[in-house]
Parts: C-alpha cells; structure tokens; sequence
C-alpha cells in the first residue's frame, strides 16, 4: 500500500505531470507574475514608500510592550511577528532559494530582493486590514483575509472561498512541503529512514497544535530568532571566509538578472520567473497568510501590526534568503546539477567541511518545523471562520499536523513544491483582488497613525469613529 502511494507521488506520475501544466499557465507573465508586481507597485506609491520612511518606526514597534490592561494571554507584537516569520523562515528560504538559483541562475536572486521590497508594501496593507477586521476570541483575537472579505466586502461567498483555499495550501499542502525537505535533509545526513522522520514530525507537531495559539506563539517566540540568528552568523562567516570574492558575486547576481553575458542570456525569463515564485513562498506577501498571524496582536492602532508584519519580509528575504543565496553562489556549486535542501547542504559543506552539512540539516529541522506550527495556526484560524463545530477542528489537527506532515515525509519533491504552488497562485489572486477594493482603509490608517505622531503622540490609538461607516463591521476597538 505504501509503496502504491510512493508512486502516485513520483516524480514521473500522473499527479505532477498536470499539476506542472497547470503552474505554467498560472505563473505565466500574463498572470500571477504580472499581477504581484502590478499590485506592490501600487502599494509602494499608495503609501508613500512605507516600507522604506518607516524603517526605524518598525524596528521600535518590535520591542513595544502589550497595551497595559490587557488580558495576560493577548498575543504580543513580538510574537505575532514570530509567529509570521515561523510560516516565512523555513523550507523557502534553505530549500526554495536553491531551487530558484539552480533552475534560473544567480539572477534568480535579484528577482527575491525586488519582490520582497515591492511586496513589503503589500505586506502592510493586508496586515493593517487584518487588524482593522479582526474579531474577539476565547483568549486573544482571531482574524485575516476570510475576516476582511466578509466584514469590509460583504461578500460571503469570497471569504468563504479564500478559507477553503488558505485550509488547503497552508493548513495542508505547505505542511507536507517542509516535511519532505526535513525528510530529505535527515536522510541524506543521517540516512534516516523517512517514514520514522514523519512519525517523529507528526507526533512532535501534534503535540503543540493541539495547545492552542499560545503555546504556538511561545514556541515560534523561541525557536525562531535563535535559528535565524545563528544561520545569519554562519553566512558572515562563510562571507568572510570569501571576501575577496563578494564584488564578483554581486556582479554576478545582477547580470544574470538582466541577461548581461553569454550564458546568462537565456536564464532571464527563468531568473524572473523562479525568483518572484520563490520569493512569493518564502516571505508571502500579498498571499494573505501573515494577516492571520496580525490580527492576534494586541496593540492601540492596526498600523503598528501592518508595519511589524512588513519588517517581517525584510528579515525573511533581505536576510535569511540571502544568506543562502550567497553561501551558494559563493561555492559555484549552483550549476552542478543538485536542487533543493541537497544543493545548500553541499554548498555549505564545501566551505566549512561536513560540519557545515550537520548544521543546515538542524538549521532546517528548525525551521520548517516551526512553519509546520505556524502553518497549522493559519488553517486553525479558517476553519474557526467556517465552522465553530470542535469535532471540524479536531480533525483538522489531525490532518495538518498528522496526516500531511507523513505524506510529506514520503512524496517526491517536484510533487510537493507543484501541488504547493498551483494552491498558493489561486489562493494569492484572491487575496490581491480583496485588498486592492480594501486598500483604501488601509491607506486611512496610515494617514491617522502618523498625523498622530506629528502631533507628539508616542503610542498612536485607533477610535472607530475614523470609520463611521464601519462601526457594525469592526468588533475588537473600543
């Protein structure tokens, strides 16, 4: 029986074969591509340029203290944005990186920076409106893209819609993405075998899934900023190892981006096309995943949620993305023929030795493990929209957390990373269109926020009365 459903998941089944064809049309230029690019440009001018004249005000809101009086279990600013940047920092930004660098060249990398500045924009706007929306809960506050649609919309059938989708390629498909890298990085290290790592991940998962957003929160609070850290510092040591090599990479980056050279001429397309998808995965902007992780902070205003929530694509791309994007560019070894987590684990390896190997194998155990919780928290969050039947939930932690976390573990990796992306494509035009008929709150908001703080006011506060229209819409602002 395993092995039938090991085949029905190859890479040669019939199951990826249709599923390519279908992200082909999907991330053609003509469509999502376009669109993302279209809707940050738009984003960028709408606001100013607020992920740039901002920049210091989010670093502030990252350290700000819950609003005294708060109930003790209100989710922080800080770990809302741990929360995020747990679904962010995982199989994209080890795995999904080298995946782009190997099929679209070192310009795939230029193609990362520029959506994630573009898409920081978008980042905010969907996170603001996330916390615009966002309703009350038993022991914090619950909201995101099906929230906005259906209370600053209208539209049932859209919310409803956007949370099938979210269930579907977070609270599922994504689970098994970062299960299968871990899988891969395990065996290849440690020749584990991959149907003892899904039983592990899924028992360890279930575990904490089944404790409620707070013990996600404090597990992501923890693990997250330790990982990153140290693989930050890995990068720098690798970087200074190589010093004398940084300018020819750069160069390298940016005339594979625009076709300069011979043998980047005919990766342009490839470079665009793979570095905006993997992009889009790792830091998710405008995918209308990060609202969900917004809308449990307690804070005074929606903006500051929107701005910590931009600042959480800078740390994930700018930062993290690029840290592997340099260790593999660094060690020339992005032609040799290997892809995914194989490609950084080797990368790495030939500059610090087999250690290197050992520590991006923990480095991704870490990291995806905590997008699998984060992931989950995101379908939880939507299926608490659609239903509020506790036996609907329960199942759900065991399909998310249990189920799709093991096949994972088993499936080929074209399989997992096509499945992913065709749900991500579908589930990212919904939220664009919602935010873009939205975006006008959003816009409001960051008019009030910062007239506020012109006239001296520290900490901005949100009334209702902004919205007077809104006032049977908005559930969780005095």
């Amino acid at each position: 029986m395993i092995d039938q459903i090991i085949e029905f998941l190859s890479k040669e089944g019939w199951l990826n074969t249709h599923l390519e064809s279908v992200n082909d049309f999907l991330w053609g230029w003509h469509s999502l591509v376009f669109v993302l690019v279209v809707c940050g440009i738009y984003f960028t001018i709408r606001t100013k340029f607020v992920q740039f004249r901002m920049f210091p005000e989010m670093c502030k809101l990252l350290v700000e203290a819950s609003p005294k009086g708060k109930e003790k279990r209100h989710v922080s600013s800080f770990q809302a944005f741990a929360v995020s940047v747990a679904t962010r920092v995982g199989t994209g930004n080890l795995a999904g990186v080298a995946g782009a660098i190997a099929i679209g060249g070192p310009g795939a990398v230029f193609w990362m920076w520029l959506i994630a500045l573009i898409g920081s924009a978008t980042a905010f706007v969907e996170s603001t409106l996330a916390q615009l929306f966002k309703r009350r809960s038993e022991d914090s506050f619950i909201g995101g893209p099906a929230y906005y649609i259906l209370h600053g919309l209208h539209s049932r059938w859209m919310a409803a819609l956007f949370a099938v989708l979210l269930i579907l390629t977070f609270g599922l498909s994504y689970n098994s993405i970062q299960s299968n890298t871990i899988a891969g990085a395990l065996q290849q290290t440690f020749d584990f075998d991959p149907i003892i790592i899904g039983l592990v991940l899924s028992a360890l998962a279930l575990v904490i899934v089944f404790g409620g957003i707070q013990r996600i929160a404090k597990f992501s609070s923890v693990i997250v900023p330790v990982m990153a850290i140290g693989y930050l510092i890995l990068a720098i040591v690798v970087l200074s190892m190589n010093y004398e090599k940084i300018p020819d990479m750069f160069a390298l980056i940016f005339k594979s981006a625009f076709g300069i050279g011979p043998a980047a001429g005919g990766l342009v397309g490839a470079a665009m096309s793979n570095g905006i998808k993997r992009g889009l995965f790792s830091n998710e902007a405008g995918e209308g995943s990060a609202p969900h992780a917004a809308a449990t902070a307690s804070v005074t205003h929606p903006v500051k949620q929107g701005l910590i929530q931009a600042l959480g694509v800078f740390t994930d791309t700018l930062l993290v993305c690029s840290c592997t994007a340099f260790i593999i560019i660094i060690s020339g070894l992005y032609n040799c023929g290997d892809q995914g987590i194989a490609l950084t684990q080797n990368a790495l390896e030939s500059q610090i030795g087999s250690v290197g190997q050992i520590f991006v194998t923990i480095a991704i155990l870490f990291f995806a493990f905590s997008s699998i919780i984060g992931n989950y928290y995101y379908g939880e969050a939507n299926i608490m929209f659609l239903t509020r039947k506790r036996w609907v939930l329960e199942v759900f932690r065991v399909l998310s957390a249990g189920v799709m976390v093991m096949i994972g573990a088993l499936a080929s990796l074209d399989v997992v990373w096509s499945f992913g992306e065709v749900l991500m494509a579908i589930l990212t035009l919904c939220n664009l269109v919602a935010i873009m008929l939205l975006g006008k709150y959003a816009f409001k908001l960051l008019a009030d926020y910062r007239a506020q703080k012109k006239r001296g006011i520290k900490s901005p506060t949100f009334k209702k009365s902004l919205f007077p229209k809104l006032k049977n819409d908005i559930d969780a602002w005095d």
